[in-house]
């Protein structure tokens, strides 16, 4: 069974990997206005989704 805060990262994830791919696509189709803050966007949600895994990783270790 899956805890409250299982859930929540799992559905956390979820969204961080459907924003970053409309973003992506949003990028390679050409709609986004601004394109040094839409790559700064995408890097900023790897980032979080890199801080869950090191996260998982520590709280692992314990």
């Amino acid at each position: 069974m899956l805890t409250y805060n299982m859930l929540f990262e799992k559905e956390l994830r979820k969204l961080l990997i459907e924003t970053i791919e409309r973003r992506k696509d949003d990028l390679s189709f050409g709609h986004a206005l601004d394109y040094q803050k839409e790559v700064g966007i995408i890097t900023g949600l790897r980032t979080a989704l890199d801080l869950c895994d090191e996260a998982n990783k520590l709280l692992s270790n314990t």
